[in-house]
């Protein structure tokens, strides 16, 4: 791997460490206690402020602003962390902020896709493969597990969750958490159906997503309550089925909720 290249207009704080052939472009800035891996790339005007630590082959654009401080008015400036993991793109803008309480942390996962605008504030949790259409935005304490994706101009409320290969459409106000492998839409969100699509691309199996539609009609089409749901699920779904366990033990865990109003009109 080729050395590490700085533009001559950029300013790198003595305590950073940077790996083996980083590239940083020209008026950026790395601030001090912050890593950055190998391979990482950063265009013109890219900030990074620490305590920071960036996994290797992650790809910064033009002006995003990564590892600030939070923006909680708790914060008192205490040290508070970020970890990024490997292979993401930061598009342009992009806004990730550290953690608020004391040696808290806002941890990115690998391989995800941020485009322009979008933001990650303080305390969250993001999976790995994610992809944060522009403008879509988390509050703080936000978990976004693997493979969600993240509609352009969503807004997702503190403390909610957006389960693995879950998908909120455009423009969606999110509320209460968002289970897994399903889609939810509109303001606030409804939970409109599996998504399917982005199962397919995934190489999920036929069986796999007959019974994920099952479970969606079991809680969102029938009369049950969620309790009543998720036995029905647990006793008709559950033996081998890998994702309807999840399913299961991702809204058994739920503090907030899961989303729970149903589509009318619609079929499922």
């Amino acid at each position: 791997m080729s050395e590490t290249d700085i533009h001559p207009t950029a300013i790198v704080d003595p305590g950073a460490r940077l790996g083996t052939g980083v590239r940083i472009g020209a008026y950026s800035v790395i601030g001090g206690n912050v890593e950055v891996g190998d391979g990482c790339r950063l265009q013109h005007h890219v900030t990074i402020e620490g305590p920071s630590v960036i996994g290797a082959g992650n790809l910064f654009y033009a002006y995003a602003s990564i590892g600030q401080q939070t923006q909680d008015l708790k914060y008192v400036g205490e040290p508070t962390h970020l970890r990024i993991g490997d292979g993401n793109t930061f598009r342009e803008c992009v806004t990730v902020h550290r953690g608020t309480a004391p040696e808290s942390w806002t941890r990115v996962g690998s391989r995800g896709n941020f485009l322009a605008y979008s933001h990650v504030a303080h305390d969250c949790i993001v999976g790995d493969g994610v992809i944060f259409s522009n403008n879509g935005t988390i509050a703080g304490h936000v978990e976004v597990q693997d493979y969600a994706v993240i509609g352009g101009l969503t807004a997702v409320h503190q403390y909610c969750r957006i389960g693995r290969h879950a998908i909120t459409g455009g423009c969606s106000k999110i509320v209460q958490d968002v289970p897994p492998f399903m889609i939810a839409d509109g303001n606030p969100a409804q939970v409109r159906g599996v998504n399917q699509v982005g199962l397919e691309r995934h190489g999920f199996a036929e069986e796999s997503i007959r019974r994920l539609r099952e479970a969606y009609r079991l809680l969102y089409r029938s009369k049950m309550n969620v309790k009543q749901a998720v036995e029905e699920i647990r006793s008709t779904l559950l033996p081998g089925a890998a994702e309807i366990e999840q399913l299961v033990a991702f809204i058994e865990s739920s503090d907030r909720g899961i989303i729970r109003r149903p589509v009318r009109g619609e079929a499922d």
